[in-house]
């Protein structure tokens, strides 16, 4: 069952195990550097549909399907579905599920939805209410520019800062009994608010958020930094992850640099691809955690790894009213056996 360790971190001693996963993306995503690792890629940003919204609705199925495909299982052995994206009321998980027949539960953390999701089905899993469901999130840059910032066919300049929402999904089923890698621990993160409006600028909105996640993990934990093959945040790029590596020095004596990773500098080359300071999205780091390192977790290539979804915790109207950008960070330990 369960249990607290220290004032944030959750414990889970019967280590609910990932059996299976699949990550889906668009030709944007397969011409970066881990374009091999997806399980299956769109030959255009439209995936066969006639809307955005569409698009990632089918993105979100299709890694759903062979997730539960890779774990050898069919629809019907899945008890619920932790499942959310970027859109208003979650649809491009509900337009995308909706002839599953899968219980479902949606779930909004902005782009931390996918440590999110996978906390979630771990702790419901530890504690007996599931024995197999799946975690899952997904994003698309077309409906994510719409709703967040401006229509494409406005042409808008994207500033430095800004971030490529990914075009992707990732799925992951998790399981009471099995083999593959394991979910140890999970920690819910605390609404962080350091006072940044700018809508272009997710990095260092987020950054916060993920210090203060990432530290209090390792304080309840009574662990440091070199205990992890890789402490991994979700899709702060290039500015906020430098941003992370100087707050948690700053203000807790914690030095990450040598193992912090990033989804958003992983799933994209910001030299030979347009993406100014990386990747974003829900999408972002669930094709990460669902392709490469699922992977090397199975394969032994990596032990431990503390991934921190992050999330910025704004709406399509927030910004647009003067307000700040509150931002949130959920975390899971991953491990290989």
């Amino acid at each position: 069952m369960a249990q607290r360790q220290g004032k944030y971190t959750i414990l889970l001693p019967t280590e609910p195990v990932i059996i299976g996963s699949a990550a889906v993306g668009t030709k944007k995503e397969s011409e970066g550097p881990l374009g091999s690792e997806l399980s299956f890629v769109f030959s255009d940003e439209t995936a066969g549909e006639s809307s955005w919204e569409r698009s990632e609705s089918t993105l979100h199925k299709e890694a759903i399907t062979r997730a539960v495909a890779d774990a050898k299982l069919t629809q019907g052995d899945i008890d619920a579905l932790f499942a959310g994206d970027l859109l208003n009321q979650c649809t491009g998980t509900t337009f995308g599920v909706r002839d599953l027949n899968i219980p479902i539960c949606g779930m909004y953390g902005a782009c931390s939805t996918m440590a999110l999701t996978l906390a979630t089905a771990a702790i419901m899993t530890d504690c007996g209410a599931v024995r197999k469901s799946v975690a899952s999130t997904s994003s698309h840059f077309c409906s994510a520019e719409k709703q967040f910032r401006m229509p494409l066919e406005y042409g808008g300049q994207r500033s430095p800062t800004a971030q490529w929402t990914a075009s992707a999904s990732g799925a992951a089923v998790v399981s009471a009994d099995g083999d593959g890698p394991y979910i140890s621990a999970a920690i819910i993160g605390r609404i962080t608010d350091y006072g940044i409006k700018d809508a272009n600028n997710m990095g260092a909105a987020m950054a916060p958020a993920a210090c203060n996640t990432i530290c209090d993990f390792l304080n309840d934990t009574g662990t440091i930094p070199s205990d992890y093959d890789m402490i991994l945040t979700g899709d702060l790029g290039a500015v906020g992850a430098e941003l992370l590596c100087e707050l948690t020095v700053k203000e807790h004596n914690i030095d990450i640099s040598t193992v912090h990773a990033d989804c958003g500098l992983m799933l994209y080359d910001r030299k030979t691809q347009d993406v100014h300071a990386g990747g974003s999205g829900c999408g972002c780091s669930a094709a990460v955690i669902c392709s490469y390192i699922m992977k090397r977790l199975r394969k032994g290539t990596l032990k431990k790894v503390l991934f921190v979804g992050t999330g910025a915790l704004m709406s399509a109207v927030s910004s647009l009213q003067g307000e700040s950008i509150p931002s949130v960070a959920h975390g899971v330990l991953l491990c290989g056996r």
